[in-house]
């Protein structure tokens, strides 16, 4: 069966520029497209049905951001497709033409991509990789992951998983570097890399741009995120304690149920053997004082912003302040290295084997030069300590017609289940060789602090259901 498919259209550029606002990983929602170009357009598998990569020049507020989009054509687009519809191109254009979708939909169009990467092939400007000393198996289809992401992951049977970086950024994608560079160090933590593409460099030189990385997937891992959100969903429903019908503490949370804590603590114990592998991957620097008063300036202005556009922040902004001033009053020189730049429980996997680390990307919002910049690994064990505080309320975040007093015995416990796993954690990050959170408070609070104004800010702009999580674990810890 064929579908009718969308209303004609004869210009590529005026059809790309409907549909790109309305997808997940587009990061220009928040304004008008006012330019649309297409940079480069490579044809990978002619004929029909067809496969040509673009990569769009999309400029918005005087800045131009660069998507790659893998678009697939077929004279005759079947309904199953239909989803995936961009619209009907009539004439030619770029050597493109009838219905154009976005090819990640169609396992026809997507097995092509392995049997590029273990050919090591180069298609104009693009270069396919494979990791040395692996090979790659070419007869499986690929699925779009349906998680919602800024990038797309298409799964190959049980065997792979290929991240498409859907906004690119210049020279090579840190998620790449990192994982190449903790394969050569043999770390036990992470995916296996099997290859990756990327786009040679433009006239000017410079390094590749990467456009997708080839990983093992774990296909018997569960989530990081998912477990403990479970745990809390299971200390939510025990009965309270004897003798406490109001107070729960964090032997509560171990001796009722719900206990996520050794988890946790391997949890901490491999975090400090990546950061170790880290250190000798890339090196440790010694960054002087004048170094942090900068990162703590730069977290004050980042303060002042949110406070500005967020009033429920401003009643906590005096104190998150002092823990600022504190920690540059008292800089000293301190080991930097690379890090993972955005940790939470959403880019860990419990494997049968242990936990393995995700997306070495960084936070999405930071320039690729913040991303790549070494920091105090301190900052990834406070992004962890903030997704233990989201996990343990996130289930209360709507539930604002709970009946009175409810919602302050379901936080009561939420934050007994926040304090036990944010202890075991930092307790197996410290046994296994990594910099203890205790002796470094100050430090600890700033970064935890300046985590938590991100994700105000974050959830103002996207989520705004969201925004009670945050601010409900900021008042605990700015009281």
């Amino acid at each position: 069966m064929t579908s009718s498919g969308p209303p004609s259209d004869t210009s590529l550029v005026r059809l790309l520029a409907g549909w790109l606002p309305r997808q997940r990983w587009f990061g220009g929602k928040d304004g008008p497209i006012d330019d649309l170009s297409i940079g480069t357009a490579t044809a990978l598998i002619p004929g029909d049905p067809g496969l040509h990569h673009l990569v769009l020049d999309v400029r918005q507020n005087r800045t131009t951001d660069h998507y790659q989009l893998l678009l697939g054509t077929r004279r005759d687009l079947p309904e199953q497709l239909g989803p995936a519809a961009i619209g009907l191109l009539n004439g030619w254009e770029h050597g493109i033409t009838g219905y154009v979708y976005d090819a990640v939909h169609d396992p026809e169009l997507t097995r092509p991509l392995l049997a590029l990467m273990a050919a090591e092939r180069t298609v104009g400007p693009l270069i396919f990789r494979r990791a040395p000393g692996t090979g790659i198996r070419t007869n499986l289809d690929g699925a779009p992951s349906p998680a919602e992401q800024s990038n797309t992951s298409l799964i190959f049977g049980d065997a792979y998983i290929c991240k498409l970086f859907r906004r690119l950024s210049p020279g090579v994608n840190p998620d790449l570097e990192v994982n190449l560079a903790l394969s050569r160090e043999g770390c036990e933590h992470i995916p296996a890399v099997h290859g990756w593409i990327e786009q040679e460099p433009d006239a000017a030189g410079g390094e590749p741009v990467t456009l997708a990385l080839l990983s093992e997937f774990l296909h018997s891992a569960t989530d990081g995120w998912q477990l403990a959100l479970t745990s809390v969903r299971d200390w939510f429903a025990q009965p309270c304690p004897p003798g406490s019908p109001t107070a729960f503490t964090a032997h509560d949370a171990a001796a009722v149920g719900g206990d996520f804590a050794a988890e946790a603590e391997r949890l901490g114990a491999a975090t400090a053997a990546v950061h170790r592998d880290l250190a000798d991957a890339f090196g440790v620097t010694r960054a002087p004082p004048e170094l942090l008063r900068e990162i703590v300036f730069a977290m004050n202005e980042q303060l002042d912003q949110v406070s500005a556009a967020v009033p429920q922040l401003r009643p906590h902004a005096h104190a998150i302040r002092e823990v600022f001033d504190e920690v540059a009053a008292e800089a000293a020189p301190l080991p930097f290295q690379r890090v993972h730049g955005d940790y939470h429980l959403g880019q860990v996997l419990r494997t049968d084997h242990g936990w393995v680390l995700l997306d070495f990307e960084g936070e999405p919002a930071r320039t690729p030069a913040e991303r790549r910049a070494p920091a105090h690994p301190l900052r990834d064990v406070a992004g962890m300590l903030r997704s233990f505080e989201y996990a343990a309320r996130f289930l209360l975040a709507g539930e604002s017609d709970l009946p009175p007093g409810t919602a302050d015995v379901l936080e009561l416990r939420a934050q007994a289940w926040a304090e036990r796993n944010r202890a075991a954690f930092c307790a197996g990050y410290a046994a296994a060789g990594g910099p203890d959170p205790a002796v470094h408070a100050a430090l600890m609070r700033a970064f935890e602090f300046d985590k938590a104004v991100y994700e105000i800010r974050y959830e103002a702009r996207n989520r705004p259901s969201w925004l009670p999580v945050p601010l409900r674990s900021l008042a605990r810890l700015a009281g």
